[in-house]
């Protein structure tokens, strides 16, 4: 199993229908949902271990952890409010909670994609090649920007192709080794796979080759954590002190995520071998507070502008403001709807918890 990081504009318009604004006030109890994903499955182990109830009680609060099988879904649930956190990618939280006008802080950045995802021919074909053949992905997605991004390289663009084919994720193992389809666009363990029973498979490109730009993150509603900040501590002293029995490489801990996930121990280290874990949460920090970050967000507003989900009835790419850790924002200043915060990653650095 895997994330789906597929997306929809009905999704997004369902989210910005069921999204009420709510008066965040003091509380003591919490909820947060996560879906199957190697970098995630840390959010799975901590509630099954104890170590959130641990963290949950140092502060006096409790904290619910609730994995939902539809990725997706589990956003628009958080956009809705049903949750006061949620596991999304950094293209998925400015697309559906924070176009819907969910004010939503990335509390932690948990890892970047290094080369889970990835764009697959056969036999001896280039990028430049794909100029006019048609290429299957999930559309309106993570692999559908990792595509733009690729093309880019080699001064192509989606307008080049012959077309994107909407493809499902359970379909695309099958898909690529039908005759009719030559390329795909996925993300592992799909890659894998299709990688290991197709000889003449070949990767063009993959996420290792735009570090940093597909991050994995907790996000939380920014006025719940304004009003309640041990929500945020607990849930980052005991995401970082599973960050260092992973890091330690406890194999029972790892192998525990690596059930869950639905494979074995070495299956789940090699998708950890494609993903560039912020194990320390220093790196988390300097991940938030890099100056690639605004161009990388700067890039996504306008890949999501251009399919029409950056919000609905956006005008601009610009339509919704990002804010970073020193107060800059791209963006819209009047409509920060998205907070790269390192602040509470940055006192578990410091051992401040």
């Amino acid at each position: 199993m895997t994330r789906a990081k597929y997306l929809a504009a009905a999704a997004i318009g369902l989210a910005t229908a069921t999204a009420s604004p709510a008066f965040a006030q003091e509380k003591t109890d919490f909820s947060i949902a996560w879906s199957i994903y190697v970098g995630w499955m840390p959010w799975g182990y901590l509630d099954e271990s104890g170590i959130m109830d641990k963290w949950a009680e140092k502060y006096g609060i409790t904290v619910d952890i609730v994995q939902i099988n539809d990725y997706v879904e589990s956003i628009n649930q958080y956009t809705a409010g049903a949750f006061d956190g949620v596991s999304a990618t950094n293209m998925d939280t400015l697309s559906i909670p924070a176009g819907g006008g969910v004010d939503t802080t990335a509390l932690i950045i948990g890892d970047f994609s290094n080369g889970n995802d990835a764009v697959i021919a056969s036999g001896d074909t280039t990028l430049e090649d794909l100029a006019g053949t048609s290429v299957n992905l999930v559309e309106l997605s993570v692999s559908h920007y990792l595509l733009a991004r690729a093309l880019d390289t080699v001064g192509l663009s989606e307008r080049d192709l012959a077309g994107i084919v909407n493809t499902s994720d359970a379909d695309m193992i099958a898909a690529f080794a039908s005759d009719d389809v030559d390329t795909v666009v996925t993300w592992n363990p799909l890659v894998s796979e299709i990688l290991a029973s197709n000889p003449d498979a070949t990767t063009l490109f993959d996420s290792s080759q735009i570090p940093g730009e597909i991050l994995d993150l907790m996000v939380v509603n920014t006025e719940t954590l304004d009003a309640n900040p041990d929500f945020g501590r607990a849930l980052v002293g005991a995401w970082y002190e599973v960050m260092g029995l992973m890091a330690a490489g406890d194999e029972e801990v790892l192998t525990a995520m690596a059930e869950a996930s639905g494979t074995d121990l070495a299956g789940y280290q090699s998708q950890l071998d494609a993903t560039e874990m912020f194990y320390a949460p220093a790196d988390g920090v300097a991940q938030a507070k890099s100056a690639e970050l605004p161009d990388t967000m700067v890039n996504i507003a306008e890949f999501l502008f251009d399919k029409g989900i950056l919000g609905v009835g956006a005008p601009s790419a610009d339509f919704i403001g990002i804010e970073y850790p020193d107060g800059t924002i791209t963006g819209d200043e009047g409509n920060v709807k998205f907070r790269f915060d390192a602040s509470f990653m940055q006192m578990a650095a410091e051992g401040d918890l």
